[in-house]
């Protein structure tokens, strides 16, 4: 073992001052900092010990490295060129900045979240949430918790805890992240009791499997698939229109859809008229809200989901609240509020202009305009595709991976996507700053394509 060579690695404490390692103190805290110090000086000395001279410049670039991918598990802004508006994987349906600014004070200081400012005395934790959905639903009443998972787990126990509740075969759906039907069946305390096949279900499977331990028919939202050909299924009416009045039409419509025309989404609304007892979605898909979940129904069935015990472990705290009050007060006051979305799905033109914008003043060779198609993700219109345009990046020398995986590093990451061979970048919900960084991001690039 070469003792001099070991002698020129600085102390830990020297390294954790040089700003070459203390940048990384505010991105990632000075002791995650220091553990990676740790490591890179370990390697460092298993290097010496066979053999290597000690090489600062591969000490610090070994931290950073480290550093970086520690940086990289932190919640970062990102730039969303995917094509799937509503991406679960980057948060969803961001929220309105207008809806941010006017709960900062909420957030930041104190509030009434469960203060009641007639009495001075506890209030209840909703403020207006309730009336706003109601009037968006139609609903008598309604319950919010912290996600639609928990919405269905929370329904389940609250009614059919030691019971049957009787499901499509083709419905028994798993989402992303595990989510399944059955096992949320078995955790709640029902029996799963399945009818029909997987394309056709009748009234009548329904109706022959209600027995005396029947608590609730559950219809069950395809979030992510969806079955088309020879199928049948009842609707919602065609239900409510003969099941006895002591089993429960529970439906999970998951995506939030309240007024939107969207080609195979129910409306909450229109579901609640038809005769649902109670429906359970999402605040953070179509909604545009934060991440709840809602349940709306029959005044009688939200008084008894109160008084269940779970509903505390699953409730929402002040920044929810807030953000999901002002969310649908916009939405009262702003009829068009889904508009952000739906010009996206409306105006191919607008987003070919936006590409036209990225490709002005960088290389045509590498950047190419092609049509495209977009959709809007967060589990709604699984297999619904709009017209739209994005940017083909082509290269000699990278495949289309490795771009994806370039534009993935850059300061704000860029989330791209691989059409064909190619790797691509769709802008359709790009604002004007993302718009002006992402062209300086392609104009970097340009030299290694």
């Amino acid at each position: 073992m070469n003792n001099l060579e070991m002698r020129k690695i600085p102390q830990t404490e020297q390294i954790l001052n040089d700003p070459r390692a203390s940048v990384w103190n505010e991105k990632i805290s000075r002791q995650l900092t220091a553990a990676a110090v740790r490591s890179a000086v370990d390697h460092c000395r298993e290097g010496i010990k066979n053999g290597e001279s000690f090489d600062e410049d591969a000490l610090y670039s070994n931290i950073s490295i480290l550093c970086t991918r520690l940086y990289n598990r932190r919640i970062r802004p990102v730039i969303n060129a995917s094509g799937v508006i509503l991406h679960t994987n980057m948060g969803r349906s961001p929220i309105e900045q207008e809806v941010w600014d006017a709960c900062e004070d909420i957030n930041t200081g104190y509030s009434s979240l469960e203060l009641s400012l007639k009495t001075g005395k506890r209030g209840k934790r909703n403020g207006l949430v309730p009336f706003f959905i109601n009037t968006l639903t139609g609903a008598e009443s309604c319950a919010v918790v912290n996600n639609n998972a928990a919405a269905v787990h929370l329904l389940l126990n609250t009614f059919a805890a030691g019971k049957e509740v009787i499901v499509s075969r083709g419905e028994q759906v798993q989402i992303g992240g595990g989510f399944r039907i059955p096992e949320i069946l078995e955790l709640s305390g029902a029996r799963l009791v399945e009818v029909g096949t997987t394309n056709i279900t009748t009234v009548d499977d329904y109706l022959n499997a209600v027995t005396e331990d029947t608590a609730m028919i559950l219809k069950v939202h395809r979030s992510n698939f969806a079955i088309r050909g020879f199928t049948s299924e009842p609707s919602v009416r065609e239900l409510s229109e003969v099941l006895p009045d002591d089993i429960i039409l529970a439906v999970d419509q998951g995506s939030g859809v309240l007024n939107e025309k969207l080609k195979g989404e129910d409306r909450v609304r229109t579901l609640i008229t038809d005769g649902a007892d109670i429906v359970t979605f999402s605040g953070d898909k179509v909604l545009g809200g934060p991440q709840a979940g809602v349940l709306a129904g029959r005044r009688e069935m939200i008084i008894k989901l109160d008084k269940n015990p779970l509903i505390r472990t699953m409730r929402p705290g002040k920044t929810i609240y807030s953000l999901l009050e002002t969310s649908l007060l916009q939405r009262l006051n702003s009829p068009n509020a889904w508009s952000r979305h739906a010009e996206v799905i409306d105006s191919c033109e607008a987003v070919k202009d936006k590409c036209r914008k990225l490709k002005r003043g960088i290389s045509a060779e590498k950047y190419k305009l092609i049509s495209d198609k977009i959709c809007i993700g967060g589990g709604s219109t699984p297999d619904q595709f709009f017209e739209s345009w994005s940017i083909e990046i082509i290269s000699e020398h990278l495949k289309a991976q490795m771009i994806i995986d370039l534009l993935r590093q850059a300061e704000t990451p860029i989330i791209g996507t691989i059409r064909g061979d190619s790797a691509a970048i769709n802008p359709a919900v790009f604002t004007d700053d993302e718009l002006k960084y992402v062209k300086s991001v392609l104009k970097d690039l340009e030299e290694k394509l």
